[in-house]
């Protein structure tokens, strides 16, 4: 009220200000209650009414003088939202202009209801923005709103949670209200329902005081202390009353208050006012006896000897303390406001008029609303004071936090401004214990590189994080998705990576040991063939059979070569050798001892029918018959390169197992499991077809040419080739499947090329070397004599008699 009537005075005696226009003050208590207010203000409209006075008159006869009641123009007030309200509501009925200095709930914004109102302060609605703001600079994104009942808690967490829904980003995870009369527990039970969603540590909190206090007074018997970061609004500002003896709790709190500056010129005229300069204030001898805990002498009142006599000497500010209360500066702005309206009013309606004219007597309050809101000038504290079409100030606060640790003069310390747009100081922000860290108030923590968010229906703030499993990589925020086949996740699967690829190193085991077999094998098929050139004229080098002998070691031969095209890197031209050898060594090598055991077969069969000797078992005739055997597998192997020509692939399912980490794609010829089967497979016909032949030749003496040892070779054989195909198809599945089946390839083929070398091959060598004596021309035998020799030692099985057939044969 003060700092009404000391702006009051500065206007009246502005000689450019509303000059020859003095103007007053009519000064009623609301009493902060909305109900009483709306009493009050019927005074105001008092003098609007009109009363019908034609059935009155005096004892004389003549009607009644009746005093007018004063006329009030504008009118400045009140404080509380809720006052504010009530008011608005009957002055717009009579169309009177009310600008408020603090009531800042978002409803009165609705220019429709509440048309006539305005206020030099911001709405909450900028004030819930501009906590909005704080939250997300702060890196909050779940927090619980506090209010206390009744238009300004309500309505200011309404706002807020309006905004955070319109911007998005916030989540609020519970809405709490304090009651008007809260009963016994009723705020530890508000504290338990915050502590139902304890990582919502931001409380956001619109409430009065006293409210206040008795949250942190409940949050430290919670022993919470520290737990909660408190947003305050403009309630609890900068106050020391709701924190007194709690400081411990509120440390690291966060305000908000209209931004504000003390007036020095208020400070000097309101320590000069004593009870003798101040007469106009009826409520100052009040303010005087609270001020200075003294009693001033009444008549009739008897004084209480505890409290001791006011003198009316004491001084404001000396002998009490003194603070210049957050409101003075709007209160002064608010009646400069309507000052300027008048004054704006007057030089329009009453351009050559000294006073008051009839134009503006009396005033008009739709139009003075118009000027009210055209204002624009700079206010007591040096910032423009001006109104938007709802009538409401623009949004300029301080941002405050409660601080206790590193601080010369603990309290509150100005951390930031928002006017439109925030200006927050992280930096000079401390926490409980002096923490610099931002504590987190959040729902879900950040999902880690390579996890995805699984929202939580309906709470769009939090989320469960799903890794990305398997060959599958991290898209985006919500989304994952599988790598290409030729590519695997990085590891930690925010993106793909081309997948490693491999092929069997020489330096590898598996490669090693079939190589070293088949080197061995290529020095011993190397040291046959030159014995056998070496001796080629000497009887055991003859009756082997020269031509098809030199024909089978180099099938053998082959065999061994193919074990280095098969661990070679992949290539056109390795890749066509592997396909035109990889059968070739074994046809070539089977064909010429099928081609043997058919002689031997048919030879001894004819025999039994006939003493003619039957037809192509001459050395020619053998050749012919072995190439044309041999020229099927190359024709097949000529048409598998028309059709598809041969080619390296990288084969990434092969090695795909699931961990990606091991993922390998295999640089390969594009010969398949079944492919290579298809390769062999007409050599194993012919080498099944050489066994049966060995078989049904099994009774031939044991000295005629080879039949014995063919037979021994194929029996063997066969068993390599029958332990190899479980062991290259029941690694299908493994990790080293390539290496696997490579290497079992290998291994078999030079095992089966080694026997054929051995059991043929080595003991002629042996004896050719070793024992020369042996090497000798037999006596030759005619064809019958053979035969007669071959039935008598079948018709007699325990080998009564021993014929030597000629070898020559």
């Amino acid at each position: 009220m003060e700092a009404m009537l000391y702006a009051l005075d500065q206007i009246n005696s502005d000689p450019e200000l509303l000059p020859n226009i003095t103007l007053g003050a009519r000064i009623l208590d609301t009493c902060s209650r909305d109900t009483y207010a709306l009493e009050q203000s019927l005074t105001f409209v008092q003098a609007l009414i009109q009363k019908d006075t034609s059935d009155i008159r005096c004892s004389n006869g003549e009607p009644p003088i009746i005093r007018k009641p004063e006329r009030v123009v504008g009118v400045i007030g009140a404080s509380a939202s809720s006052v504010s309200i009530m008011v608005a509501n009957i002055l717009r009925l009579f169309e009177i202009p009310q600008v408020s200095y603090a009531s800042t709930a978002p409803e009165l914004s609705d220019n429709n209801r509440y048309d006539f109102f305005s206020r030099v302060v911001p709405p909450d609605s900028y004030q819930a923005q501009a906590m909005l703001d704080i939250v997300k600079a702060l890196g909050w994104n779940y927090v619980s709103t506090l209010a206390s009942e009744g238009n300004y808690g309500e309505s200011g967490v309404e706002a807020f949670m309006q905004i955070s829904r319109e911007a998005g980003g916030v989540c609020i995870a519970q809405s709490v209200k304090i009651p008007r009369e809260p009963t016994a527990g009723e705020f530890d039970k508000i504290i338990k329902r915050l502590m139902e969603t304890s990582n919502a540590r931001g409380v956001i909190i619109f409430a009065n005081e006293d409210d206040i206090k008795r949250v942190l007074e409940a949050a430290k018997q919670a022993n919470l202390t520290g737990h909660f970061l408190f947003v305050g609004s403009d309630s609890w500002g900068a106050k020391s009353s709701p924190i007194a003896e709690l400081e411990d709790v509120a440390e690291g709190a966060v305000t908000i208050l209209p931004k504000r500056a003390s007036i020095d010129g208020f400070d000097h005229y309101f320590m000069s006012r004593s009870l003798e300069n101040n007469r106009r204030n009826i409520w100052f001898a009040e303010f005087w006896e609270d001020d200075f805990r003294c009693k001033l002498t009444r008549p009739g009142i008897k004084l209480d000897p505890d409290k001791k006599k006011c003198t009316g000497g004491e001084r404001i500010g000396q002998d009490s303390s003194y603070e210049q209360e957050g409101k003075v500066q709007f209160v002064i702005d608010a009646v400069y406001a309507v000052a300027y309206a008048l004054h704006n009013m007057h030089q329009d309606l009453c351009p050559n008029s000294h006073g008051v004219c009839n134009t503006m007597d009396p005033v008009e309050g739709r139009l003075l609303l118009d000027y009210i809101r055209a204002v624009n000038f700079n206010g007591s504290a040096g910032t423009s004071v001006l109104f938007n079409e709802n009538g409401d100030a623009p949004g300029r606060y301080d941002i405050f936090q409660f601080q206790m640790t590193n601080h010369s003069h603990p309290g509150y310390h100005v951390i930031g401004q928002w006017t439109n747009n925030l200006r927050l100081n992280l930096e000079e922000m401390q926490w409980s214990g002096g923490d610099k860290s931002v504590p987190e108030s959040i729902c879900s923590f950040p999902c880690k590189p390579g996890e995805r968010k699984k929202m939580v229906k309906g709470v769009p703030c939090c989320w469960h994080c799903e890794l990305c499993d398997g060959y599958q990589y991290q898209l985006d925020e919500f989304t994952c998705e599988t790598c290409p086949t030729d590519m695997r996740p990085v590891p930690n699967r925010t993106a793909c990576c081309p997948t490693p690829i491999i092929k069997l190193e020489w330096n590898s085991p598996w490669a090693l040991v079939p190589a070293s077999l088949a080197m061995l094998g290529i020095l011993a098929t190397s040291a046959v063939v030159i014995t056998f050139i070496r001796f080629n004229d000497t009887p055991i080098v003859r009756a082997s059979g020269r031509e098809l002998s030199y024909v089978l070691l180099t099938g053998i031969f082959l065999i061994y070569l193919i074990t280095f095209l098969m661990i070679a890197e992949p290539g056109v031209v390795v890749c066509a050798f592997r396909r035109l050898l990889l059968g070739l060594g074994m046809a070539i090598s089977y064909s010429a001892m099928l081609t043997k055991t058919n002689r031997i077969y048919r030879i001894f069969e004819q025999g039994k029918r006939s003493v003619t000797p039957p037809k192509f078992i001459s050395p020619s005739s053998q050749l012919v018959i072995t190439f044309i055997l041999i020229s099927v597998q190359v024709l097949g192997v000529f048409v598998w390169f028309a059709v598809v020509p041969p080619h390296t692939i990288i084969d990434y399912e092969e090695l795909r197992p699931p961990n990606p980490d091991l993922a390998r794609g295999i640089l390969k010829c594009d010969m398949s499991d079944l492919s290579i089967i298809c390769c062999l497979s007409y050599s194993i016909v012919l080498m099944v077809t050489c066994t049966v032949y060995a078989v049904k030749s099994r009774g031939v003496p044991e000295t005629f040419n080879e039949a014995k040892p063919i037979g021994f070779t194929m029996y063997t054989t066969c068993i390599v080739w029958l332990a190899f195909v479980p062991i290259f198809f029941g690694t299908a599945q493994s990790t080293e499947k390539m290496f696997i089946q490579t290497a079992t390839l290998t291994v078999s083929m030079s095992l089966s090329a080694s026997v054929s070398l051995g059991m043929l091959y080595i003991p002629k060598v042996y004896v050719i070397v070793f024992h020369p004596e042996q090497n000798v021309q037999k006596r030759k035998r005619s064809f019958k004599a053979v035969v007669q020799a071959a039935t008598q030692k079948t018709d007699k099985p325990n080998g009564d008699t021993k014929i030597e057939p000629d070898r020559t044969q």
